[in-house]
Parts: C-alpha cells; sequence; structure tokens
C-alpha cells in the first residue's frame, strides 16, 4: 500500500468510527447513511477504486440512490479495501 493509500485509509477508518459512534450504521437510524467520500476524487493507477474512499466506479455510481442496506454494504467493501476494521454494525 502507498503512503498516500494508508494515510486514506486512516481517515476512512476515523470517519467510519465517528459515523458508528453517532449511530448513523444503525439498522434503525432514520436518515440516510452518509457517504465515504473524502472530497480525493481520483482512481488508483489500476483504475479499481478511489483513493480517497475506496469505493469502486459502481458503487460511487449507484451510492444516491441506494438504500441504508446497500450504503451500508458498500461501507463494508470499502472498508475491506482500505484494509481496516468493521465497525460492529457493518459485520
Amino acid at each position: 500500500m502507498t503512503e498516500s493509500l494508508a494515510k486514506a485509509s486512516v481517515l476512512i477508518a476515523a470517519r467510519a468510527r465517528q459515523i458508528s459512534a453517532e449511530g448513523q450504521f444503525a439498522l434503525g437510524y432514520v436518515q440516510p447513511v452518509p457517504s465515504p467520500c473524502a472530497s480525493v476524487c481520483r482512481m488508483t493507477a489500476q483504475g479499481h477504486h478511489c483513493e480517497g474512499c475506496f469505493r469502486t466506479l459502481d458503487e460511487i455510481s449507484t451510492w444516491s440512490q441506494a438504500d441504508g442496506a446497500a450504503r451500508r454494504a458498500i461501507w463494508a467493501a470499502a472498508l475491506r479495501r482500505a484494509r481496516v476494521p468493521l465497525p460492529l454494525e457493518l459485520t
């Protein structure tokens, strides 16, 4: 993992912890699950995922129409790509 991706991993892990602590990953949360976007919108050299939020192009393009369950699944996939632990609500 490059240094920039390692830094991005730290940032997305911190964002996930904050969202989890605020209860925004909970099944009963009534507002939309917040986006993992970190405003670092560029794809990896291989074009596999965004360097800032670790989402694939498909995940980014479907985000706005995704329901809570789909958004939690996207978060979980992004965190796995970032190689950071998942909050309990996403396991």
